[in-house]
């Protein structure tokens, strides 16, 4: 009787051991199992980087991305990948947004959208669109936004001597309002197979638009990027006063002060019965 009940009391305290031990596992667990209902889901949307006034070209600069719920951003916000990155540059936002804001896709007007240039020019102002390889439009650099100045570089009169090259601004201080190939749709390749010609799109008054398409004649077009704080009132005016054209005697003094050689003169004096007269060659 004594063993039976020694047998029943040493399962009782088993018993008991293995109760506490699955309490204690059940305890472990509960804090990691809560932690994994209450985690809510999240996704990255694309977001204002600063505060955007009304009728900004947004630049890659100025878009960045935010963790939002995954029930929480409107329904046409813009998720983060590199296509709609890419798409969102050089859009034009219709109202002001301010940092950290999503950028909704009903809230902006991409390049090659119908009514795009109407929407970004300025009241009186035109749109004109210029050719650059990839040296002259800065490699990719210039974004739509910026502002830039136009400079023409020709070969006056035609003539193969170095020193008739000249370089001056026929521009100054005009806003890039869309590049690449989006408005002329067959200048993505240039001609007989080229290397690819990137095309800027210039917001200019009537007369600037004249002066450009002159120049796109006369010679090879380039683009100077003015910093961000050249105008960053709108106080400067769209056109400054023209710059003296820069020769290349004036960059390299070794042009300047090259003389040609003056060829020999040869003369022959021819005497006659008739008449005395002197030939040069």
């Amino acid at each position: 009787m004594v063993f039976r009940l020694g047998i029943f009391g040493v399962l009782i305290a088993a018993l008991i051991a293995v109760m506490v031990f699955a309490y204690s596992l059940l305890n472990q667990s509960k804090p990691a199992a809560q932690q994994a209902v209450q985690a809510p889901q999240i996704e990255q949307v694309l977001v204002a980087a600063q505060p955007l006034p009304g009728g900004s070209l947004l630049q890659p600069s100025q878009i960045t991305a935010a963790a939002i719920p995954l029930n929480g951003a409107p329904a046409d916000a813009l998720v983060d990948t590199p296509q709609n990155r890419a798409g969102l540059t050089g859009s034009m936002v219709r109202t002001a947004l301010a940092q950290g804001a999503p950028i909704l896709n009903s809230e902006v007007i991409h390049p090659g959208d119908h009514g795009f240039l109407a929407a970004v020019l300025a009241p009186g102002m035109r749109a004109v669109t210029v050719a650059v390889d990839n040296v002259t439009g800065a490699n990719g650099l210039i974004w739509p936004g910026d502002n830039v100045d136009v400079l023409l570089t020709q070969s006056i009169g035609g003539a193969p001597d170095a020193k008739s090259i000249a370089a001056e601004v026929v521009l100054s201080n005009v806003r890039v309002i869309a590049s690449g190939a989006q408005v002329i749709k067959d200048a993505s390749a240039g001609a007989s197979g080229g290397p690819p010609v990137q095309t800027v799109t210039l917001e200019v008054t009537p007369d600037q638009a004249s002066r450009c398409l002159v120049a796109t004649s006369l010679g090879k077009l380039s683009l100077i990027v003015h910093s961000a704080e050249t105008n960053p009132n709108g106080t400067e005016q769209a056109s400054a006063p023209p710059q003296q054209p820069v020769w290349a005697g004036d960059v390299s003094p070794a042009l300047a002060n090259a003389h040609p050689e003056v060829p020999a003169v040869s003369t022959v004096n021819v005497i006659s019965s008739d008449a005395t007269g002197e030939f040069k060659f």
